[in-house]
């Protein structure tokens, strides 16, 4: 059983209101299963723009934690740009650029 949200191809403004009803309703479910924290895989996002990284800002004040377990090349880009590089695992920062961030 897998547990994790897969957050869908496009995350921008055109799905922002369908992924925000979907991440809701799977944050709910997951409450309810008392983990200790959500796990969250952009592996697929293809597209995504300042509305998309939005959702993942407002889970950011619920009370359950989160973090990433898995992210594309054009979320980890869209991370770095829109300054949320906090949510990036240590080795996609590491991968990308070659650089040592410890």
């Amino acid at each position: 059983m897998n547990d994790r949200f897969e957050l869908p191809s496009d995350l921008n403004i055109y799905s922002a209101l369908e992924s925000r009803d979907a991440l809701l309703a799977w944050v709910t479910e997951q409450m309810t299963k008392a983990k200790g924290y959500l796990e969250i895989s952009a592996r697929d996002v293809v597209e995504v723009d300042g509305s998309g990284l939005q959702l993942l800002a407002a889970l950011s004040n619920m009370e359950q934690t989160w973090h990433l377990v898995e992210a594309s090349e054009p979320f980890i880009e869209a991370c770095r740009t829109l300054g949320f590089v906090d949510w990036l695992d240590k080795r996609y920062l590491k991968e990308r650029s070659g650089e040592s961030h410890t």
